[in-house]
């Protein structure tokens, strides 16, 4: 009787620890959907979704999390970038998509290079560096076939004097860029500074072929609590 209640208590401590990193993940997603009321809380979750399963993958936790929404027009703030540690929203800005991926609203998505498209999925950012369109990022594509190409494109987070208010008012939409996140000038640095070194991007567009392939938000419940056992390798 003893042994078999030991078990039981054993398995059922094992469950609750599987239990962790989806529940964390749960609470973080509604935590960060409180703060960008404006967010739809189902494009929040998809992207914590994929930040928990980099760490599945034995990444190091981020500390940031921007997040792109292109179902929304770009005369919207369609980006919003959270701290993930204080649970806290830094910016919700305007964020241009790429000249070939639409007008005001983004349609079509590449990963091809010279398409002047706006590739989709998850990006980890690298270091920041001083180009052709001043202070900027660099960001790695993690998913294969849909942005791994980004690093060879130039595709990097930097300001756009075309990304404004005033152009969205008199155009109906703002300017585009060559496939890259460009943002405003008056808050380039200082989101860039937020973001560089290792932190996520989570490009979202309600495409099916990449909802239902990607690694990052397909992640099984079995896959997540596989995190939480010990010794537990990928």
């Amino acid at each position: 009787m003893a042994r078999d209640r030991l078990g039981f208590l054993l398995m059922a401590l094992l469950l609750t620890i599987s239990s962790v990193p989806a529940a964390y993940a749960d609470s973080l997603a509604t935590a960060l959907a409180k703060t960008a009321p404006d967010a739809d809380a189902k494009v929040i979750a998809l992207a914590v979704r994929a930040t928990q399963c980099t760490q599945v993958q034995g990444a190091i936790p981020v500390q940031r999390l921007a997040v792109i929404d292109y179902s929304l027009p770009s005369t919207e703030p369609r980006l919003w970038v959270f701290d993930l540690k204080k649970r806290k929203l830094l910016f919700h800005e305007l964020v241009a998509h790429g000249r070939n991926s639409g007008e005001n609203m983004a349609v079509n998505f590449s990963n091809q290079n010279e398409s002047f498209a706006t590739s989709l999925g998850l990006y980890r950012t690298q270091s920041s560096y001083v180009g052709q369109n001043g202070y900027s990022l660099r960001m790695e594509g993690l998913e294969p076939g849909f942005n791994d190409n980004a690093f060879d494109r130039a595709i990097v987070i930097h300001g756009a004097p075309y990304v404004s208010p005033v152009l969205a008012r008199v155009n109906g939409r703002i300017g585009r860029s060559l496939g890259c996140p460009a943002v405003r000038p008056a808050i380039a640095h200082r989101l860039i500074d937020s973001m560089k070194n290792g932190q996520l991007l989570f490009s979202y567009y309600p495409d099916q072929r990449w909802l239902k392939s990607s690694a990052y938000i397909n992640c099984s419940g079995a896959t997540m609590a596989t995190s939480a056992k010990p010794n537990a390798r990928r």
